[in-house]
């Protein structure tokens, strides 16, 4: 039983020994959220050809499903086609099948040597829907920071609580751990509204 209570007198204090840790701690989550809204973003397709396009592609190699870049090399020749050499021409047919297959709205074609990918222009339905899409990957991105606030926040209070920091060091560290979030969703914004204006703008 003594253990027990152990265990829950830990869960209630931080695992942080000082604020550096904490706002370190916050930064470190909240720089990895905008990295995976980026790497989302990524994968959108503008009307403007770009080899991040391809990254969720798959491709059978030896009974296997291995990443598209692992089999290809791939090319932007001109704003509106992606190329994709092959290292090993036997496996063009299943390249161009995977392509494809990808939900991408993309139809490849092949010469035997080499795919190419023309990238349609998108209608103005489908900018539409995908701006929609991007607001809504943004939101949940903002929801995500503030929510790594609030951890930061709760771990200060108990710093404090615990008696490791002054209250004036808490109400800094606070103020601190606000800045970091005001400063994250502005990076944030700026990132989706570039994208917006990708996806509304190029023709």
């Amino acid at each position: 039983m003594k253990q027990d209570n152990q265990t829950v007198a830990s869960a209630h204090s931080s695992p942080f020994k000082n604020v550096k840790e904490v706002e370190a701690n916050a930064r470190s989550r909240m720089d990895k959220v905008l990295a995976d809204l980026q790497g989302e973003m990524a994968h959108f397709r503008t009307g403007r050809a770009s080899i991040n396009l391809l990254d969720s592609v798959r491709v059978e190699y030896y009974g296997s499903p291995v990443p598209l870049n692992q089999v290809a090399q791939l090319h932007v020749p001109e704003p509106a086609l992606i190329t994709v050499q092959p290292w090993d021409t036997s496996t063009i047919r299943e390249i161009e099948k995977a392509i494809r297959q990808a939900d991408l709205g993309l139809n490849p074609s092949n010469d035997g040597k080499i795919v190419r990918v023309p990238i349609p222009p998108l209608t103005e339905e489908r900018r539409r829907d995908l701006a929609k899409k991007l607001s809504h990957f943004a939101e949940e991105r903002r929801v995500n920071l503030r929510n790594i606030r609030r951890d930061a926040n709760d771990h200060l209070k108990k710093l404090s609580k615990d008696k490791l920091i002054s209250g004036d060091e808490e109400r800094q560290a606070l103020e601190s751990i606000q800045k970091l979030t005001d400063g994250q969703i502005a990076k944030l914004d700026q990132v989706a509204k570039a994208k917006e204006k990708e996806i509304l703008e190029f023709k």
